[in-house]
């Protein structure tokens, strides 16, 4: 998928435009994101000053050597990007050289002029391979009204982030630009869909004069109410995503340029790095998913911001203590598989104070019962989870019941140990985690049968067993797992162990024990089968 092209405008200065745009950008890219910025502000660039002790070394030039390119007939948009040192994801494109020269080169450009010329063609050239490069083209446009404010606000963006403060200058400037955009990018000659408006209260300072500040936080909303329609979720109040896309006024960060997310790494909610989170989540989502960042700001964030994190761990094992030497086992033989595994014991508390998992998915081993602890960490673990590809996969022990277990756990597809053995249990567990399906209605079949072989029944429910045998001998045959579940929940109730009554109880006959004995073969093959279509595939 093409990346997406976000221009940060503000229709005054002093909103806090470019802190914004730098600080996200490093949130992105720490989240596995390709950034490149574009510092566009031509007349007073200084997006650069936020990156300064990362860019190896000063800009030879920028932006404006694209118009330089243009007319000497080089397309080389690529060469005026530098790397940043320690975010191998993070580029920038500076405004250009600051030598002596550059102010003659600002001054010389006439974008009408080069537009006339076929500037627009080029530069379209130079975005299609910007975003084919990066996941987020980030563009810091100058205030105002302007030539270059329209290539940066219609021309180029796919998603306009508008900064404003709490007056009516700074609010309608902003509004009014966006209108001005929107008409200016329904006559492009270019395919664009329609600019979608970002609308960002920033500086907002609400710990003092509450009451005021509430009254403003109405009028804004009220003001930039229309900017949600295109894109906001139906069932969320644009006056409760204007509280997520606000960034508080903090003192201590109006000083020269910094980068306070660089320094607070897991922010609590009365630091802007909070703030800077939820915003980059909401870029990072492309304005979708909103629903979720209403419900859960946390999750959101935390989904957002783990879904290309690569995990150290491809699985983590949860023990409870009845069951360590079992579990045991079963990672022993999923290392042998080469599964990355990492065990946790109920009561290890450092898992409580991460602020992300170190493990993509969840195997839940439950003797008896979810433990306490347990129930913690798979509500942790969903917590972190949100809309990503991560899984909880119950194993229960032989005893456990499916049936008693909290909706959670128990309406998940599970595997068993018990009459399988945790090398079969490892085998099934990797199918799952490299994406296959494996034969969890064979697990279960095979599991009763072992139930019904070892059974003591009286002679006449052997009768019984003997015709339910028949038919899930035909349903498997035939493939049809749905009539073979049906049939196999008929005989574990059918063989259920019972307490004694005085009854005459029998084992199974020799011809039932051998057509069981058949039927565990026939699943045993068909699990082989499975196993070795999957070592094929891989």
């Amino acid at each position: 998928m093409p990346g997406s092209v976000f221009t940060f405008y503000s229709y005054k200065g002093g909103v806090g435009r470019s802190f914004t745009l730098a600080n996200i950008a490093v949130l992105l890219a720490r989240w596995g994101h390709r950034v490149l910025c574009l510092d566009w502000d031509l007349e007073a660039p200084g997006l650069g000053d936020y990156f300064r002790p990362q860019l190896p070394g000063r800009p030879r030039g920028g932006v404006v050597d694209l118009v330089a390119d243009f007319r000497a007939g080089r397309f080389a948009p690529g060469a005026h990007v530098m790397r940043l040192r320690g975010a191998r994801a993070l580029a920038f494109i500076a405004a250009g050289s600051e030598g002596p020269g550059y102010v003659g080169q600002v001054q010389a450009i006439d974008w009408d002029d080069l537009y006339d010329e076929g500037f627009g063609e080029y530069l379209e050239k130079c975005r299609e391979q910007w975003t084919a490069e990066y996941d987020f083209v980030l563009i810091d446009s100058r205030t105002g009204i302007s030539d270059i404010g329209s290539i940066c606000t219609a021309h180029l963006p796919d998603h306009l982030v508008l900064l404003f403060t709490a007056n009516r200058q700074s609010i309608r400037g902003a509004l009014d630009l966006a209108g001005r955009a929107d008409k200016a990018r329904n006559l492009l000659p270019f395919d664009r869909s329609r600019l979608t408006v970002l609308p960002i209260l920033s500086r907002f300072d609400n710990r003092e004069e509450y009451g005021r500040s509430e009254e403003w936080r109405r009028i804004v909303v009220g003001e930039t109410a229309e900017l949600y329609r295109t894109w906001l979720d139906q069932g969320v109040a644009p006056e409760t995503m204007s509280r997520h896309l606000t960034l508080p006024y903090v003192s201590y960060w109006s000083f020269g340029e910094q980068l306070p997310v660089l320094s607070e790494k897991t922010p609590s909610a009365d630091q802007i790095g909070f703030a800077l989170e939820t915003v980059a989540a909401v870029i990072a989502c492309r304005l979708d998913r909103t629903d979720l960042l209403a419900e859960n700001r946390d999750a959101y964030v935390a989904a957002v911001r783990a879904s290309r994190q690569e995990f150290k761990h491809e699985l983590r094992v949860s023990i409870p203590r009845s069951s360590v030497g079992p579990a045991a086992e079963l990672i022993a033989e999923l290392q042998k598989l080469d599964v990355r595994v990492v065990k946790s014991l109920s009561g290890d508390r450092t898992l409580l104070s991460r602020a992300e998992d170190d493990a993509r998915h969840l195997c839940l081993v439950v003797d008896g019962k979810v433990s306490r602890w347990q129930a913690a960490e798979v509500e942790l673990f969903l917590h972190r989870t949100l809309g990503q590809d991560r899984r909880v996969i119950p194993v229960l022990t032989s005893g456990t019941e499916a049936a008693g277990l909290p909706g959670y756990v128990g309406n998940l597809r599970y595997l068993r140990l018990g009459a399988r053995g945790p090398a079969e249990v490892a085998r099934d567990l990797v199918g799952q985690l490299r994406g296959f399906t494996p034969l969890l209605e064979a697990l279960d079949v095979a599991e009763v049968l072992h139930q019904a072989r070892d059974a003591r029944l009286r002679p006449s429910r052997w009768d019984l067993v003997d015709e339910l045998l028949a038919g899930l001998r035909a349903a498997i045959g035939a493939g049809d797992d749905a009539r073979a579940n049906d049939l196999a929940a008929d005989l574990a109730v059918a063989t259920r162990a019972r307490p004694p009554n005085g009854d005459v109880r029998d084992a199974a006959p020799q011809p039932t024990r051998h057509a069981i004995e058949w039927l565990l073969r026939l699943l045993e093959t068909r699990a082989k089968t499975t196993t070795q279509h999957r070592k094929d595939l891989e």
